[in-house]
């Protein structure tokens, strides 16, 4: 790691120290070590927009792989040079996180897409918040017990000698079928109610002929006539949970899914990536007034953020073995070094012998993975529809707005191209955009998503609800 001097220095020859950013130079510091011994304060500071507001922050972020764009800010000193002296603090489940950032105990979160949008509308807990800036591509699988995967495993295609992928849901219908015979609803797990997971799961199970269950206004257990019961675990608890018998299956990010493969208690059967192909995935969620009292700071954080997503990406992922070891510490995810690197790495293991090439699965920096999409946010938005988190019809233009209230490229690209200019990241890994993808193929169900079409798009689905329909306890109504 680079000292407070080093830092200093860097940041004074380029030009980005003011008189007023003197003041805020503290004393006894260095970031936080690889050790993960503290050091004192780092608050250099200014950019070329003006002095650093708040130089001491404090970041949220859940045990998963995804969070390295944070760790990497911190141990590489990203964060340092831009006069961020950053606490990066673990939290028990998405919803402890998502009050710390809204209640103001944490500055901003490593957050899931689904949550500032929910939060915006009033779909759980009613606050402003913003998603600046995307944390990643793709990261997640659905992994089913030992037990599950003994039933479907002989009725699947194989190539090779390994079965072939992707695996459709519709492989479970006979287990599911075998379970309600019994008497005994089939379960899986999700991470939170408007989380990628539980969209890519829902997503998953529909488009095999399984139905995931839908909301109605007041209910967060989904479950209104449903094939497969989806419940809530926090990430780290899913292969306990799955060892328990307590659910058959389940969606989470790494290095979850391969925690179950090294345990040997399940079998991932699916990648998000062959759900949806590079799919958005986290966020770094702030509250609105957060960015509106501290432009210098939130400005100084996304460029750190920034530059971190392209180390990790750098040279073909050369960088993803050290960012390994820095992730397996205990105050980051935690984990061993080999279940991160066994999805990390360019590859992706779904069972002991059956490790296949995934060079896309873990995407930080490439493919504008940071760029916060209009589109990406009416996707989102258009699964809490399908599924009855948003209880009714809303126009494409509401869906629109919502998305620009929310995603805000603007500082993104504010951030992005300061760094273009001081020649830290190239020109072209800043898209030219309107803030909307183009027509996205790649989904499982070989549908197409146009995110400028948001109510065309629900009505190509066979299952989830369609214009002028409602759910109530008693089930689907119009």
């Amino acid at each position: 790691m680079r000292t407070f001097e080093e830092a200093f220095r860097g940041a004074r020859f380029a030009g980005l120290i003011s008189s007023v950013a003197l003041g805020l130079v503290l004393a006894g510091c260095g970031s936080k070590s690889a050790s993960g011994d503290s050091g004192g304060a780092v608050a250099a500071a200014t950019t070329v927009e003006g002095a650093i507001e708040k130089p001491n922050l404090k970041l949220g972020f859940i045990k998963l792989t995804d969070m390295a764009p944070l760790a990497i800010a911190k141990e590489k000193g990203f964060f340092a040079e831009e006069g961020l002296n950053v606490t990066l603090e673990p939290q028990a489940n998405w919803k402890v996180l998502l009050d710390g950032v809204i209640g103001g105990q944490l500055d901003g979160a490593h957050m899931l897409a689904g949550q500032p949008l929910a939060a915006t509308i009033g779909y759980g807990t009613k606050a402003d918040l913003i998603a600046p800036l995307s944390l990643d591509l793709n990261g997640n699988a659905i992994t089913v017990s030992n037990k599950v995967w003994a039933q479907i495993s002989p009725s699947l295609p194989h190539e090779g000698g390994k079965p072939k992928h992707p695996i459709s849901a519709a492989a479970l219908k006979p287990v599911v079928a075998s379970y309600r015979q019994q008497g005994k609803p089939f379960k899986m797990g999700m991470v939170f109610p408007v989380s990628t997971h539980n969209y890519e799961l829902r997503y998953w199970l529909a488009a095999g002929g399984l139905k995931p269950g839908y909301y109605t206004p007041g209910d967060v257990g989904g479950t209104v006539d449903a094939d497969v019961q989806l419940s809530v675990t926090p990430p780290p608890q899913m292969p306990a949970t799955l060892e328990a018998g307590t659910i058959d299956g389940y969606c989470v990010g790494e290095p979850w899914n391969q925690a179950a493969v090294q345990k040997k208690i399940g079998v991932p059967v699916i990648t998000d990536d062959e759900i949806w192909h590079d799919n958005p995935e986290k966020v770094l969620g702030l509250r609105k007034d957060f960015a509106e009292k501290y432009p210098a700071t939130t400005a100084a954080l996304l460029r750190a953020v920034i530059r971190a997503q392209q180390w990790l990406d750098a040279d073909g992922g050369a960088n993803r073995a050290e960012a390994v070891k820095i992730l397996s510490q205990p105050n980051y995810v935690g984990a061993d070094a080999k279940v991160i690197a066994a999805s990390m790495t360019g590859q992706f293991t779904f069972a002991p012998g059956d490790t296949r090439p995934a060079p896309g699965f873990n995407v930080f920096f490439d493919k504008f993975a940071g760029y916060p999409f209009y589109s990406d946010a009416v996707w989102y938005l258009t699964q809490m529809r399908r599924w009855g988190q948003i209880a009714g019809d809303e126009p494409d233009q509401w869906y629109f707005d919502t998305a620009k209230s929310v995603y805000r490229p603007d500082l993104y690209l504010a951030a992005a191209n300061k760094l273009v200019a001081d020649g830290k990241i190239p020109k072209a890994s800043v898209p030219a955009t309107d803030g909307y993808r183009g027509p996205q193929g790649g989904f499982i169900d070989g549908v197409t998503y146009d995110g400028k079409h948001p109510n065309d798009y629900l009505g190509k689905f066979s299952i989830g609800l369609k214009k002028g329909q409602t759910v109530t306890a008693a089930g689907v109504s119009g």
